[in-house]
């Protein structure tokens, strides 16, 4: 009996336990599920950072640790000017003698607060803690010593050319080049400056004296000048109230989040959903400083009422973050858009990876087209289709195709056009060929040649479904022509992507699977056999059909690696999270598991779907398996969480995978609603049983946008078995062929 009364005791307790959680829940708001700590430990390469923002805005803040197991900050750097590699100045409170040991002090954090509105952190060998809030081009910290002595700030640059130094009594500004960009800042404090001492004489670092017990640090920052980083301070934060910036901050990213709601699944899932949803934000940001601009791509300063937006990498964002804002945003993707065109007018290409700093042609390809085909295709207008039009053309047959370089063609690019695929180079004949050094960013390795066979492919089709727009209807055929190059570099005898050497001979030996980048881009040939995703009609019938396909597919899963893992990431530390040969970690992989729906089989993509999502992507440190890369990554784990996904850039459908949740409702622009219902869903029940659309029986796994602007309900009944029935009927599929015409799908 005595057994039984514990028992029953704590039965009670749990329901109480449990009870209280769901009550904390229903009074959450959707930015108090963010923690900006997921991800925050990089399993192989670059971890998150808790990023206090506004959404899409100039001014991002962060503590300076290797990653978020660190306890020591290094700095805060008073702006973040690209994503991940460039910041400018460095700020950070410290206490005791200030003799030469503060220039290299940290602050070793014993508790800390990370939102996205907010962070705080306690010093756990002072006591000191300090707090810190942003506007959109400028930022407050408050920082409490807990006594008056041997306080200080110490202030700096971020190791560009510049200086800091005080200009009163209450002030500092400082200049600092980064990348060949000047920035600047003007900040003000609210109690005296007791003292400054500057390391050395070139007034590159300062440490600032307070007797104050608590004192405020606000600023602004600027790519103008000083003035107008104090005319941005002055804007933004006129006042000390610290409480003030961040209700208001707050609010911003509880509208901005709320935009998106969702019913059912767990506490986990819902964090990893949100703050997913937050790291979508982290990039573009407007730079136009309340009416004016500078550029780097004219080292000029624009007047301009319209935003100007910087740092995208292209190549991560046009597969799931720009197209989730298209949904949510239309009106900021156009102006998105319009910044790229501009840079183009003023500099005379495209941009690859359009940075504040100017285009860094990272990476492969030229998908700017897919982006802008992908918007054009979606209904966004207002921008100006012709001259995006020759910008993008002036890529495709002026531009050189290499990696890591831009400007006009070279010798090997010339290749490319005559021939229709970039030869790569035998090992003993890397380094310099054809007038070209092509090793010039990853030393002694090759030119990338398949990959950028493969992802040239797709974007001369997306610049082929621009053509008619912009008024060169007559160049259709030539860029559907290009489109179909990938199958160039498909060795049929063997099944893969391959590389090719000048003579059109397939080189060999060629591991499939151990690769640097000598031919292929981040990843193997495993990953890059299913990129021509514009084509997939053509690329099974290269397979040999669709169940040979299906079977290749099911096969990218389950393969070994090969050798062992710390061998394999020692040549490809970008292909992390693996299923078999599948990366979970890098952005060419993401449309892969969504495939199933174009071969018959929709019921594999609900089970791939639910597993990675729920193995890779927890609400903890570990919490995402590669390079973030500012909503490359969580731009697909939103779309997917909510249960669709788009493969085809250019081609305005959503194909259907399986939600995390019972219900995802999207608040559109237009004041419509489109919500995703998936009835008895749970851990378990991850396949679709049956499919309705506003009411109608839907028997295809997939929708238009159209569909998704009307607004209304798609409901998905699951179940925890497969219905192999569902949409597997001939003619079901998604499309997808170099010949489609995107109109249709409207």
């Amino acid at each position: 009996m005595r057994t039984l009364n514990k028992l029953t005791t704590v039965i009670l307790l749990l329901a109480a336990i449990s009870s209280k959680s769901i009550a904390q829940q229903k009074t959450m708001q959707a930015v108090d599920y963010v923690d900006p700590n997921i991800g925050g430990s990089g399993i192989v390469l670059q971890p998150t950072r808790p990023l206090v923002h506004l959404p899409n805005s100039m001014m991002r803040v962060f503590p300076m640790k290797q990653d978020q197991l660190d306890d020591q900050i290094m700095f805060f750097p008073l702006c973040v000017v690209s994503h991940r590699i460039e910041y400018a100045f460095s700020f950070l409170p410290l206490k005791g003698v200030p003799d030469n040991t503060a220039w290299g002090k940290r602050f070793t954090v014993l508790e800390e607060t990370t939102t996205p509105y907010f962070y705080s952190a306690e010093d756990e060998e002072t006591g000191i803690t300090v707090g810190l809030t942003a506007s959109s081009k400028s930022a407050i910290f408050e920082v409490d010593f807990k006594n008056p002595n041997n306080n200080y700030f110490r202030i700096g640059l971020n190791g560009g050319n510049g200086n800091v130094e005080q200009t009163g009594k209450h002030s500092f500004a400082g200049t600092e080049e980064v990348t060949g960009l000047k920035t600047y800042f003007y900040a003000e404090t609210d109690e005296d400056i007791a003292q400054v001492n500057y390391q050395g004489t070139d007034k590159k670092r300062l440490l600032a004296k307070f007797n104050a017990v608590k004192v405020k640090f606000k600023y602004g920052f600027s790519y103008i000048s000083i003035e107008q980083a104090k005319a941005n301070l002055y804007k933004e934060i006129p006042a000390w109230d610290f409480d003030s910036v961040k209700r208001s901050a707050k609010t911003i990213w509880n509208n901005k989040l709320g935009q998106i709601t969702i019913k059912g699944g767990t506490l986990g899932q819902k964090r990893t959903f949100y703050a997913s949803l937050y790291r979508t934000y982290e990039r573009m940001v407007d730079i136009n400083e309340y009416g004016q601009y500078f550029s780097a791509y004219d080292q000029k300063v624009h007047q301009s009422k319209e935003p100007f937006f910087v740092d995208n990498w292209i190549w991560d964002m046009y597969i799931a973050a720009e197209p989730l804002h298209t949904i949510l945003d239309p009106r900021k993707e156009q102006q998105k858009i319009s910044s790229y065109i501009e840079m183009y007018k003023q500099g005379g290409w495209m941009p690859a990876f359009a940075l504040a700093t100017g285009d860094w042609p990272a990476m492969t390809g030229n998908h700017a087209a897919s982006w802008m085909a992908d918007a054009w295709a979606k209904g966004i207008r207002g921008f100006d289709v012709k001259t995006a039009y020759e910008g993008l053309k002036k890529n495709s047959l002026e531009g050189t195709l290499l990696p890591w370089r831009n400007g006009p063609a070279t010798a090997i690019d010339s290749f490319y056009n005559t021939h229709g695929y970039l030869y790569s180079t035998r090992p003993e004949e890397r380094g310099s060929k054809d007038g070209v050094e092509m090793d010039k960013w990853w030393e002694g390795r090759g030119n990338e040649g398949v990959s950028i066979t493969l992802e040239w492919s797709i974007c001369d089709w997306a610049i082929a479904q621009l053509a008619k727009p912009a008024g060169y209807a007559q160049d259709k055929p030539l860029f559907l022509k290009r489109a179909g190059w990938y199958g160039n570099v498909y060795n049929a005898e063997e099944g893969f992507v391959w590389p090719k050497d000048k003579n059109g001979n397939w080189i060999k030996p060629y591991n499939t699977k151990l690769l640097g980048r000598e031919y292929v881009t981040e990843n193997n040939s495993y990953t890059y056999n299913w990129t021509p995703k514009h084509d997939l009609t053509g690329l099974f019938a290269k397979m040999g059909g669709k169940e040979k396909a299906e079977a290749k597919l099911d096969q990218l899963f389950r393969e070994d690696l090969g050798l062992p893992k710390f061998h394999f990431w020692l040549n490809q530390p970008d292909a992390s999270g693996m299923v078999g040969q599948f990366v979970m970690g890098n952005e060419p992989s993401y449309h892969i598991p969504y495939l199933y729906n174009y071969l018959g089989a929709p019921w594999k993509t609900q089970k791939r779907i639910r597993m990675l999502i729920d193995t890779w992507f927890p609400d903890n440190v570990f919490g995402i398996p590669g390079d973030e890369d500012g909503g490359g990554t969580t731009g697909f784990v939103v779309l997917s969480m909510m249960g669709f996904f788009p493969v085809t850039p250019g081609v305005p459908v959503y194909t259907i995978g399986s939600p995390s949740f019972g219900e995802a409702s999207v608040k559109l622009p237009s004041g419509k609603t489109f919500t995703v219902k998936a009835i008895n869903n749970s851990k378990n029940n991850v396949y679709i049983q049956k499919a309705m659309l506003n009411g109608k029986v839907l028997d295809k796994p997939w929708f238009t946008h159209t569909d998704l602007l009307k607004g209304g309900t798609l409901t998905l009944t699951m179940g925890d078995r497969p219905n192999k029935a569902w949409s597997s009927k001939a003619g079901s599929a998604p499309p997808s062929g170099i010949d489609i015409d995107p109109e249709v799908y409207r």
